[in-house]
Parts: structure tokens; C-alpha cells; sequence
């Protein structure tokens, strides 16, 4: 087994995004406009977008996971977010990938989700 077999203690578990890329606010408002039918809330404040990463050739790639595994629109919903993503100016391709690691959970709503939700 190797080093890269396991996580190295202190890595994250969720990818860091590109934070500093000149379109990754954009691009969190084209993900703001993505909405579980389900909860009356947007999937990036749900916490359900894990990872926006966005390369020197304005390519998107993003991680996102769904509240439940059963989620009825699980099939549809990653489609949604590049539909959401590819009109925004700049932006060359987009490439959406499901993950269930690591599991969400409420904790990874932001407060304006909690408070929306009735949990705050």
C-alpha cells in the first residue's frame, strides 16, 4: 500500500475551490439559482456544491452531492447545475461530478439556509 492509498492526515475532505478565480463569484451565483425541488432553498447554501474548480482555461469542474442518495432528482439535478453554469461569460466548458464523500449534512448549510429552514 502507498502513501497515496490513504489520505494524509489533515487533508481536506472536501477539494478546495477556486476561490481566487476572477469568475468563481460569478459562477457561485449561477449555482444560487439551482434549487432542490424539495427544499425551498438553493443548492449552494444547502451546502450540496462541495467544489468549484476552474482551470487557466476557464473550464468548471464541480463536486456537489444531493441530501439523500434516494434524492428523486438525482439523476437530473448535476444537469441543472451545468445548465446553470455554462451561460455565464467566460466560461468555456463545465463538467459537474456527484460525490457522497464525505456525507452532507445539515451542518454544511450556510446560515441563511438554517435561518430560511426554520433552523436558526
Amino acid at each position: 500500500m502507498t502513501d497515496s492509498d490513504n489520505p494524509v492526515e489533515g487533508t481536506p475532505l472536501i477539494k478546495p475551490s477556486s476561490t481566487d478565480h476572477p469568475l468563481h463569484e460569478a459562477i457561485v451565483e449561477a449555482c444560487r439559482t439551482v434549487y432542490d425541488p424539495e427544499i425551498p432553498v438553493n443548492i449552494y447554501d444547502l451546502g450540496l456544491v462541495y467544489t468549484i474548480e476552474i482551470n487557466d482555461e476557464n473550464e468548471v469542474s464541480v463536486i456537489m452531492t444531493l441530501t439523500a442518495a434516494g434524492c428523486p432528482v438525482a439523476g437530473e439535478m448535476p444537469g441543472w447545475l451545468v445548465d446553470a453554469i455554462e451561460p455565464v461569460a467566460g466560461v468555456k466548458h463545465v463538467e459537474v461530478d456527484l460525490t457522497w464523500e464525505p456525507p452532507w449534512g445539515m451542518e454544511m448549510m450556510s446560515d441563511e439556509a438554517r435561518l430560511e429552514l426554520g433552523f436558526m
